[in-house]
């Protein structure tokens, strides 16, 4: 089940997956872009698509996605819906705090609601969640302190969950920068055309679930450098 994939990294993630033949449930806001999502994904060889258009904030939504997954095995979890926030990003002084209601709704909230309703269905797979992380996680930088501090809140509640959940892998997974539309959307000004696409670092996400090291937090930079050693 991935969060977040009719765009971006979510769907990079899921095409992958669909390559090797997974059966994906997918969700996305845009109905027309998860449309498009869905019949590619069933084009590059995913067994089964199930599409579902909607909010993951919105609780209704996320008994949708659960009610998908009922009654068969979740060998996969990827919370990877994520809100940016204002674009620019504001400094601390002027964040409205409506919208750092919103940036943490999706991006703390919804994904620990969502890993809640489907942990009997994790549990029998002794299955692996993957929480999309960000630098700004871990770096204080200018501007960024509604979506850095939400990543901050996810990484923490993961290494708690795998602490409660020993049987589970539960992976804080960092991308690094890629050109994705929110990343534009965070540095509107600037040419961003030479981050790398998130096709590019969907193999480090790929060795890190076949390698299926301890829980714990997990740089891309660092697994992709392993790969091409290896």
């Amino acid at each position: 089940l991935i969060t977040g994939a009719s765009r971006g990294f979510g769907r990079a993630v899921a095409s992958a997956l669909a390559e090797r033949g997974w059966s994906l449930v997918i969700d996305g806001r845009s109905g027309d872009a998860l449309k498009a999502t869905l019949g590619q994904l069933l084009d590059a060889g995913a067994t089964a698509v199930i599409a579902h258009t909607g909010d993951v904030a919105d609780p209704r939504h996320r008994e949708q996605l659960a009610a998908s997954v009922q009654g068969q095995a979740l060998d996969l979890l990827v919370n990877n819906a994520s809100r940016l926030g204002p674009s620019p990003q504001p400094r601390l002084a002027d964040y409205a705090h409506h919208e750092w209601r919103q940036v943490y709704e999706v991006n703390v909230l919804a994904p620990l609601a969502l890993t809640q309703i489907l942990l009997p269905a994790l549990r029998s797979s002794s299955a692996v969640v993957v929480n999309l992380s960000s630098d700004a996680a871990v770096a204080p930088y200018e501007g960024w302190g509604g979506y850095g501090s939400s990543k901050a809140a996810l990484d923490q509640w993961s290494a708690i969950l795998a602490s409660e959940e020993p049987d589970l892998r539960v992976y804080a997974f960092d991308p690094g920068d890629m050109r994705t539309q929110m990343h534009q959307e965070a540095f509107p000004t600037e040419d961003i055309s030479d981050r790398p696409e998130p096709e590019t670092v969907v193999p480090a996400l790929l060795r890190l679930l076949a390698k299926r090291p301890v829980s714990g937090r997990y740089q891309a930079s660092r697994w992709l450098v392993q790969g091409a050693v290896a």
